[in-house]
C-alpha cells in the first residue's frame, strides 16, 4: 500500500472508531446492547478501494443509492464477506440490476416496485430482505409510504415470492428534530409486526442524527460522511 493509501486507511480506521464510539454510548444511554444495533457504511461516490478498507476493519455492511455505482462496486468487491444494502429510492426500470447484487432493499415503498423486485429476485433465484420506507415528512420527493400505508405493503410483500419482509425504514424530515419521526416510525414497526413478528428491522439514522435513532430503537443506522468524509458533487 502506498503513503496516500496508507492514510486513507488510517483516516477511515480513525473515523470508524469514532462512529463505534458514538453508537456503543448511545446504546448504553438506551439501556441497549451494542449487538442490536447494525453499521452500515454507505460508500455513495467513494471507490471500491474504500470498501475494501472498511472490509479490512471489519465492516460486514455496505450501502449504495445508486444502481449503477452499486452494481459496479458489488462486482469488483465480489470476493469480499459483505452484505450489500440498497438504500436510495428505486425506479421498477432497475429491478432487475438492483436484484442482481442487493441483499437488502430499504426503500420499498409501492406495489408495483414489490411485484418488480419480487419478479426479478425470482429470475435470479436469490432472496431479497425488503424494508418499508415510510414517509414522516410530506414530502412526496424523498419517497416512501404514508405511515397508514405500511401494514398493508407488508402484507403484500410477506405474500411475494422471492422476498423478505425485513422491517420499515425513514428518513428524518430536514430541518426538524428528529426524534418525534424516529419515535413515530417505532410505532409503525409495531403496527407492521402485530402481523409479521419477524420484521424486527428499524432502519433510521445517519451520521447527523444516528444517535437519536437508537435511542428510538433503531436496529440499523446508516452512517456515511462521518466515516468516509465530505462527498463531492455528483455528476453523471
Amino acid at each position: 500500500m502506498n503513503d496516500a493509501g496508507t492514510a486513507r486507511r488510517e483516516a477511515i480506521a480513525t473515523a470508524l472508531a469514532e462512529v463505534e464510539h458514538r453508537i456503543a454510548a448511545a446504546c448504553a444511554v438506551a439501556g441497549r446492547s451494542r449487538d442490536e444495533v447494525t453499521l452500515i457504511a454507505v460508500t455513495k461516490t467513494y471507490p471500491a478501494s474504500d470498501v475494501r478498507v472498511l472490509a479490512g476493519l471489519g465492516v460486514r455492511h455496505i450501502g449504495e443509492n445508486r444502481d449503477q455505482e452499486a452494481a459496479d462496486k458489488a462486482h469488483e468487491c465480489a470476493d469480499l464477506p459483505l452484505t450489500w444494502h440498497f438504500v436510495g429510492q428505486l425506479q421498477t426500470n432497475k429491478a432487475r440490476s438492483v436484484a442482481g447484487y442487493a441483499d437488502v432493499v430499504h426503500s420499498v415503498d409501492r406495489p408495483r416496485l414489490v411485484e418488480a423486485l419480487g419478479r426479478e429476485a425470482v429470475r435470479a433465484g436469490r432472496r431479497i430482505t425488503c424494508l418499508i420506507q415510510v414517509a414522516l415528512d410530506g414530502e412526496p420527493a424523498r419517497g416512501g409510504v404514508g405511515p397508514a400505508g405500511a401494514p398493508a405493503l407488508a402484507d403484500m410483500i410477506a405474500a411475494t415470492e422471492g422476498l423478505v419482509l425485513g422491517g420499515v425504514m425513514a428518513v428524518a424530515p430536514l430541518g426538524a428534530d428528529p426524534g418525534p419521526a424516529f419515535a413515530e416510525l417505532r410505532s409503525v414497526s409495531r403496527a407492521v409486526r402485530a402481523a409479521h413478528p419477524g420484521a424486527t428491522a428499524i432502519s433510521a439514522g445517519m451520521s447527523q442524527d444516528l444517535d437519536q435513532a437508537i435511542a428510538h430503537g433503531a436496529t440499523h443506522v446508516r452512517v456515511g460522511t462521518a466515516l468516509l468524509g465530505r462527498r463531492t458533487p455528483f455528476v453523471r
